[in-house]
């Protein structure tokens, strides 16, 4: 299952730069597992994840150990995607 995660930061937090390369760390560590796809920083400077894992219970799982997530820095917006249905509607598959 792919997942979408938005960070959204939490007010009146310290990010210290210990805390940054713990962050860091973990991220790399979770593409290296592959359950971690993709990451980019939107306009906000926030992080969009795409996470590919078993469940939504894993997906939780996984961003809640995150050291940002763990001292109460930021959190996550997740969503299930699922796949596009749409050209049923205009391709005959029969």
């Amino acid at each position: 299952m792919k997942f979408l995660a938005i960070e959204r930061e939490n007010a009146n937090g310290l990010f210290t730069g210990e805390l940054l390369t713990e962050e860091a760390r973990k991220v790399h560590e979770l593409y290296l597992a592959g359950m971690l796809r993709e990451i980019w920083f939107n306009d906000d400077h926030c992080a969009v994840v795409m996470l590919e894992c078993a469940s939504r219970q894993i997906a939780e799982d996984i961003l809640s150990d995150l050291p940002l997530v763990k001292n109460g820095l930021i959190r996550f917006e997740l969503t299930e995607l699922k796949p596009y249905t749409g050209y049923e509607r205009i391709i005959n598959f029969g």
